[in-house]
């Protein structure tokens, strides 16, 4: 298992598009696990699901029958316009990416806009599935074909394959796993001192567990470069919030590697490819309920200070996306209020300076920066946090 090719895609797309399905037919599993989520029927956070494609006879599937050739970590992004912050936190960590659109009703405002954060964040390996053709005549299949061709024209991606599905009905989800098996397979850092960004960050023990018997705190998320093993020492920044004196601060954390789990599947050293749990020497009650996503991981030593301002060359989209009128986009000012989504992280900032391509913010969340990350910047449109350009960190 930890020799097959791995990768990290994630699903995106409109709200009610039929993301979650897919995935729980693609993987057999629901990434819908928070009551709150089940309630509503929407992704809140991220969901996580990983499986292993099997080759039987050139056909491929998930139910064990044949080879394994691919293990695949799939991230389930929110398509809610109000969950943007998650979504974009969710491009950070993907090395390709589902785009899903619902034959029915074609391309939506948050289409788009997922589009555009899979551009910004310079995701080049797209696979477009058009779903829910039990629903619509042949001739509605086509023309929703013709709208998706339209669209993508003109971009990086122009050439994405489109794959007519209907995730209910089972309908060429074979043909979508033939897909993924050809996506090319980044190249991976492992020689440099290991960064692994925190996207969700856990409490495993059950209410009423023996203390003798209680797990330590976990992590969930993605190795960006370098390896990691059981046995080691690893710091964690920002770390945790504190209030000193009414003020909010952070204390980084150091902590020891108990475990370390890709998929459900107990490894002992980890490299970059799929999603990664690592169970830490921490108290769980620093790492429940997501309190530490947003953190990067490293070496003691290795990660620069926590920071409060940010310098970042920028480009802004010509239209507003996520809303279905067309609207310039403004230039940036100084002194007005932007947010920042800059690998696991969100922040917010206030534009300082303002030089050709270049903005300097101060920053009320702060973060760990590291050069040549990516950054989504948005802003705040009529009470709505609206993706309006990208940038990276100098």
């Amino acid at each position: 298992m930890e020799d097959l090719p791995s990768l990290n895609i994630g699903i995106v797309g409109h709200i009610d598009h039929g993301k979650t399905t897919l995935l729980r037919k693609l993987t057999g599993k629901n990434t819908d696990t928070h009551s709150e989520e089940l309630k509503r029927g929407i992704t809140i956070k991220l969901g996580y699901a990983d499986t292993v494609i099997y080759k039987d006879n050139g056909s491929y599937n998930t139910q064990k029958k044949g080879k394994p050739v691919r293990y695949v970590s799939f991230i389930d992004a929110p398509g809610h316009e109000m969950l943007m912050a998650t979504m974009l936190s969710g491009a950070a960590i993907i090395d390709a990416a589902i785009l899903v659109i619902a034959a029915n009703e074609g391309i939506k405002p948050q289409t788009k806009e997922h589009f555009m954060v899979l551009l910004a964040k310079k995701i080049k390996n797209l696979i477009i599935v058009q779903n829910k053709i039990d629903l619509v005549s042949k001739e509605r299949v086509l023309e929703s074909y013709r709208e998706i061709k339209n669209f993508i024209k003109g971009t990086p991606v122009e050439n994405a394959p489109i794959i007519p599905v209907s995730a209910q009905q089972e309908i060429n989800i074979g043909k979508l796993l033939e897909e993924i098996c050809s996506l090319e397979i980044p190249e991976r850092d492992t020689g440099s001192e290991p960064i692994f960004l925190v996207a969700r960050s856990f409490d495993i023990n059950r209410p009423g567990i023996e203390i003798k018997n209680m797990r330590g705190g976990v992590l969930g998320g993605i190795l960006k470069q370098g390896k990691i093993k059981i046995g080691e020492e690893i710091e964690i920044k920002p770390g945790l919030s504190i209030k000193k004196a009414n003020q909010k601060a952070y204390q980084t954390l150091t902590a020891k590697i108990l475990s370390l789990h890709k998929g459900n599947e107990p490894v002992t050293e980890a490299i970059p490819g799929t999603s990664i749990a690592i169970e830490t020497s921490l108290d769980p009650s620093l790492t429940k309920a997501d309190s530490l996503t947003g953190c990067l991981v490293s070496r003691k030593g290795f990660l620069p200070d926590i920071t409060h301002s940010l310098k970042i060359n920028y480009s802004l989209f010509r239209e507003v996306l996520g809303i279905a009128e067309n609207l310039k986009i403004d230039p940036i000012k100084t002194k007005e209020m932007l947010m920042l989504s800059v690998n696991t992280t969100i922040t917010v900032g206030i534009v300082e300076r303002i030089k050709g391509n270049e903005i300097e913010l101060s920053l009320n969340i702060p973060i760990i920066a590291l050069k040549g990350s990516n950054a989504g910047i948005a802003r705040n449109l009529s009470g709505h946090w609206r993706l309006i350009g990208f940038g990276e960190i100098i």
